[in-house]
């Protein structure tokens, strides 16, 4: 299950897609579209700008604004940046160790297909996707 910054980092995104002619976007103005807290979205959008995602600019005609296109992006790469790896279990977390029941686990594979197909799904949706639905 995703949390709700993890989905409010999507809705953030797709504002700031379907707003892009805008330069920066003030946080107060995606706040009162989205119906999201201004003090929450900070935290979101430090942890986006933190992790490339967007920029932010300072004073009067500050605010945010992606940095690539809308196509650039994968929904797979928000959602990762901001919950973490998609991996089911520890073993298949990026840079694991080497699991020592890895050849005897019966569960293995199974864990591997839901990984792949959980990843496939979310790297193969784009931000623009979204946008245009």
């Amino acid at each position: 299950m995703f949390s709700t910054k993890g989905r409010y980092a999507l809705r953030v995104m797709i504002d700031l897609a379907q707003h892009m002619e805008d330069e920066y976007i003030p946080l107060r103005d995606i706040a009162e579209r989205q119906d999201i807290s201004k003090k929450y979205l900070e935290i979101i959008a430090k942890e986006l700008v933190k992790g490339g995602m967007i920029e932010g600019l300072s004073g009067k005609h500050g605010g945010y604004k992606l940095v690539r296109t809308p196509e650039k992006y994968s929904v797979g790469e928000i959602i990762e940046l901001m919950e973490g790896t998609f991996a089911p279990v520890a073993c298949l977390e990026k840079n694991a160790p080497e699991c020592p029941r890895a050849n005897k686990c019966k569960t293995l594979s199974m864990w591997t297909e839901f990984y792949e197909l959980e990843r496939n799904f979310f790297f193969g949706k784009k931000l623009s996707d979204l946008c245009n639905s």
